[in-house]
């Protein structure tokens, strides 16, 4: 047999390999991140209910749902460990205090002193956003209205002229 006949076969092997490999190494990483829960984590399960481990045994894991509410898993569902960050910020709500990493929207507030944006904050005047000039508007949506008639084809009872 020729190297080019034994070709096709020899990137099959390898690519299967390949595969088979890299599916190993997920399944690892998995079962790694299962090991590391403790008492106190918070969970996502594969179906994506959020919850607080509880107690670990080898092949379950007891998780707190909310007030009373214990349930048990097996560790294979557990979809994935949470950090307290993101969990009391996707359970709870909780952000981080991010204030230092904020961008402002406008360059303006880079250059605003205390002094004038606490006068600017006291500037607070009611807007009034009642229509002014009611009888000058109706007239002229009447105006409108009107070209708006003249432009439209007249419409016929089905008789036409043009034959």
């Amino acid at each position: 047999m020729s190297l080019v006949t034994l070709l096709p076969f020899i990137v099959l092997i390898g690519a299967m390999f390949l595969m088979t490999r890299s599916a190993k190494k997920k399944q690892q990483q998995a079962a790694d991140m299962r090991n590391q829960m403790q008492p106190g984590s918070g969970v996502r399960t594969i179906g994506g209910m959020y919850a607080t481990v509880k107690e670990v045994s080898d092949d379950t894991v007891l998780v707190d749902a909310g007030p009373g509410v214990e349930l048990l898993f097996a560790k294979n569902a557990i979809g994935a460990v949470l950090s307290d960050d993101e969990y009391n910020r996707i359970v709870h709500g909780i952000e981080h205090d991010l204030k230092s990493d904020v961008v402002p929207d406008d360059a303006s507030s880079l250059t605003e002193t205390d002094e004038s944006a606490a006068a600017a904050a006291s500037d607070d005047e009611p807007v009034d956003f009642a229509k002014k000039d009611e009888k000058d508007e109706e007239s002229s949506d009447d105006a409108v209205a009107a070209e708006a008639k003249a432009d439209e084809p007249k419409k016929t009872d089905g008789d036409s002229e043009a034959k």
